[in-house]
């Protein structure tokens, strides 16, 4: 899901923020693992690895609980093959953005018999907005924090958002209003972000419900991947510079699993030759 893999990009751009917010404790040495693991390996997409001090963190984002094969069974697995891999304690931790239905039971263990295994849940809505306001890196977050005034926070997160430095405010004011739009109006979050930086995700949820009102799952689709080729492009340009219209015409040709599979891959990119190399393993394939 979209919200969730762009959790994990913030995470994978800002590691020791995250550990240091997820943990309670300054984290300054912290590497970016691989998401993918064997033994027949799965893509973790919406995961993310960091290798601290002594220790791995997996950051798990869920927008929903539901999954297939269920949370406690999908953290067992993970915990058993990073540990294999690296031979390190590992901690868990599951960042729930938004709550579930009345009712719905939170797990926080994998139980059969005599196995029983143990994560973290931090549900979002419960935690202090303050520190999500005073950290860029975790502002894109703020608007899904606790509060018993929605519209009031909505308010503080644009005013700090408007109080960062040029260079950091347009990327940091798209993926807030991506992450805002799973809770408040689209209406409110356009007049709120008056500057009008990006709307991805305003947009993505025209472009989902005219799908819905239509019943077309290429709606759906298409909503995904407009989404990402806007993230894609902007991340690209961060890293590489300015693209040529080649290589435009070439990334609004891809699928959604191959614009999710150059999101991956470009955390590593340095100049435009690394791109090319990426579309070269394309054709070979």
């Amino acid at each position: 899901m979209s919200f969730d893999n762009l959790c994990k990009l913030l995470s994978e751009k800002h590691p020791a923020t995250f550990a240091s917010w997820v943990l309670g404790t300054p984290q300054t040495s912290v590497k970016v693992l691989k998401t993918e693991l064997s033994i027949e390996p799965i893509r973790a997409d919406y995961v993310t690895f960091l290798q601290l001090q002594g220790r791995i963190l997996h950051l798990e984002f869920q927008t929903k609980l539901e999954s297939t094969p269920p949370l406690p069974l999908r953290m067992l697995d993970y915990w058993v093959r990073l540990y294999r891999l690296y031979r390190l304690p590992i901690t868990q931790v599951v960042v729930l953005l938004l709550p579930p239905a009345p009712g719905t039971v939170i797990e926080t263990v994998f139980c059969v018999e005599t196995t029983r295994h143990e994560y973290r849940v931090i549900r979002l809505w419960e935690e202090n907005p303050e520190l999500f306001l005073n950290e860029p890196a975790l502002l894109p977050l703020a608007p899904l924090t606790a509060t018993t005034q929605p519209q009031a926070l909505l308010q503080q997160v644009v005013v700090k958002v408007n109080q960062l430095e040029p260079r950091q405010r347009p990327e940091i004011s798209a993926y807030t209003q991506i992450l805002a739009g799973l809770k408040y109006n689209q209406d409110l979050i356009r007049q709120l972000f008056r500057e009008g930086m990006m709307r991805e995700s305003v947009i993505y949820q025209e472009i989902l419900a005219e799908g819905e009102q239509r019943g077309e799952q290429r709606g759906r689709e298409e909503g995904r991947k407009a989404e990402g080729q806007l993230l894609i492009l902007r991340q690209l340009t961060r890293r590489v510079g300015e693209l040529p219209q080649e290589m435009l015409n070439r990334i609004e040709t891809l699928s959604l699993e191959q614009l999710e599979n150059l999101g991956e891959a470009l955390l590593d990119f340095q100049a435009i030759a690394d791109l090319e190399a990426w579309f070269a393993t394309l054709e070979f394939n």
